[in-house]
């Protein structure tokens, strides 16, 4: 299936950008989604009612207030994705009627508690734009394309049992358009297997949680990874985040349904995490995920208020105004419940320098906020080669060690990208969760030393490399030279010989 969703977005997207054409691809596949789920809820699993087949009159007021109190949205019959695409081909306004029912699945949740999840959704897919085509005919004929398309992809019969082939399917999509941007890619997904650790980590131990938070959440590939880890736990209140991205934002909300999340149990933000948090008067989080954006500028010491923030004020210094990284993880840690536990992907370089990011983990040291530091391989990421590290905080350790794992060596090379493997995974949570000490891997290191190492977090401070060279034998080597200058002293001799006596025939001559 994933080999025939990748070829749908590749017959259709046509001189569009492929980049910018992943909207129309991941858009259809929502609304397949959310008018399949719609439908199954209606019907309520009896065959006799086939919802797509009622007249939209038949449908009553207390019928549609009880599905968006209940799903968050609403849809008529003939607004759903199979009732269009029957038509698709043959319908001259498609761009606009499609663009008439996005308008009007949003304007169901006005006025309801589901109205800040739903709105503007589909404000990415735009029917009516010119990057699908200079004419209606042209719009419609790519549009239609992609509705038959996404159509026959075999996702099963819209139960408990298929819901995931749709996130896994988005998922897909996702991942693949992340590897072919670039630099942007990263900005909006981390690879699967990497979320999975991160996952993990924040949440070891953990028999419930209270919620899940994400303060950069991109695509929210991190807050699903946590979904699939607690599937047989019980999380009260959900899943959060908050996103910088308008387009990205979107696309969390889009996943978090696709993933069967409802609007009543996610809650993403739109805005600027550092200037502008949301979140900050709930209750704390018990586990909290985050790939923040690298060394990012930000307005730090330009802001005077930000020093009194609750978030930063502890530490008694920001982060600098070039490298934003060091906000993110107070930031956090600030919204980290007494029992939880917060994992971050983050430069290297913060866990070395001086100044104010030195003070900054003196903070975090002195107050025993940091649990491990892990150095991963390099070029794990989409859109950087970088080997990050990933900084485990929680706030009830059992003692006052500082954890260092280099799991620098554990991955799988493959044509564009290093992998981490489930057995990966398993190692690096295997010593997470005991705390021995593994020669050239791990090492749990007294508060003293981290100390008397003026709170270098660097994991190379404190696990020294496993040699690659082969060891050399000395003496061995020694008498192996003294044999070579000999043969070489004979040669020259040798040499000089045959070089005389050709000389001494030329005078002879």
């Amino acid at each position: 299936m994933q080999r025939q969703i990748w070829q749908i977005a590749n017959d259709v997207r046509g001189a569009v950008d492929g980049w910018d054409f992943k909207q129309y691809v991941l858009g259809t596949l929502f609304y397949r989604f959310i008018s399949e789920n719609f439908a199954s809820y209606i019907e309520g699993g009896d065959s006799e009612i086939n919802y797509a087949q009622l007249d939209d009159g038949v449908i009553s007021h207390e019928i549609k207030d009880d599905a968006v109190k209940t799903k968050g949205y609403f849809i008529y019959p003939s607004q759903l994705f199979v009732t269009v695409v029957a038509n698709a081909n043959a319908n001259e306004r498609l761009n606009t009627d499609l663009a008439a029912i996005f308008a009007a699945i949003e304007a169901s949740a006005s006025g309801y508690p589901s109205e800040p999840d739903i709105k503007g959704l589909f404000a990415d897919f735009d029917t009516t734009s010119n990057r699908l085509g200079n004419t209606v005919k042209d719009k419609n004929t790519r549009l239609a394309a992609v509705l038959k398309g996404v159509a026959e992809l075999d996702l099963g019969v819209f139960d408990d049992s298929h819901i995931d082939l749709f996130g896994d399917a988005y998922e897909f999509l996702i991942s693949n358009y992340a590897a072919n941007a670039g630099k942007s890619g990263g900005e909006f997904f981390t690879p699967q297997n990497v979320s999975k650790l991160i996952a993990q980590l924040a949440m070891h131990k953990q028999t419930s949680v209270n919620k899940i938070y994400d303060p950069a959440c991109g695509s929210g590939s991190l807050l699903l990874q946590a979904k699939k880890h607690f599937d047989a736990h019980i999380i009260e209140d959900g899943f959060f985040g908050q996103e910088l991205n308008h387009t990205t934002y979107n696309l969390a909300r889009m996943n978090m349904f696709l993933h069967n999340i409802n609007y009543d149990k996610f809650n993403i933000q739109l805005g600027d995490t550092l200037r502008d948090p949301h979140f900050g008067d709930d209750k704390p989080f018990d586990a909290i995920v985050s790939n923040p954006p690298y060394s990012v500028k930000w307005i730090g010491s330009d802001d005077p208020t930000l020093i009194n923030d609750d978030r930063f004020a502890p530490a008694g210094v920001l982060a600098p105004k070039s490298k934003a990284d060091f906000a993110f993880v107070l930031h956090a840690l600030s919204y980290l419940s007494s029992k939880g536990r917060a994992a971050i992907v983050c430069f290297p370089g913060i866990f070395y320098r001086g100044g104010a990011e030195q003070k900054i983990r003196q903070y975090l040291v002195d107050n025993n906020y940091v649990e491990t530091v892990i150095s991963l391989a390099p070029n794990l990421f989409f859109g950087t080669t970088i080997a990050v590290n990933i900084l485990v905080l929680g706030k009830n350790k059992k003692d006052t060690n500082t954890q260092f794992i280099d799991a620098s060596e554990l991955f799988k090379k493959e044509t564009n990208n290093n992998v981490l493997l489930d057995s990966h995974i398993e190692q690096i949570m295997a010593v997470f969760d005991s705390k021995e000490n593994v020669k050239h891997f791990v090492k749990s290191v007294p508060f003293e030393e981290v100390v008397a190492k003026e709170y270098n977090l660097s994991v190379s401070t404190y696990i020294e490399a496993k040699g690659n060279r082969e060891v050399v034998d000395i003496a061995k080597l020694n008498a192996e030279l003294k044999s070579t200058v000999a043969r070489i002293d004979q040669l020259r001799r040798d040499i000089d010989a045959i070089v005389a006596e050709i000389e001494g025939e030329e005078l002879e001559a």
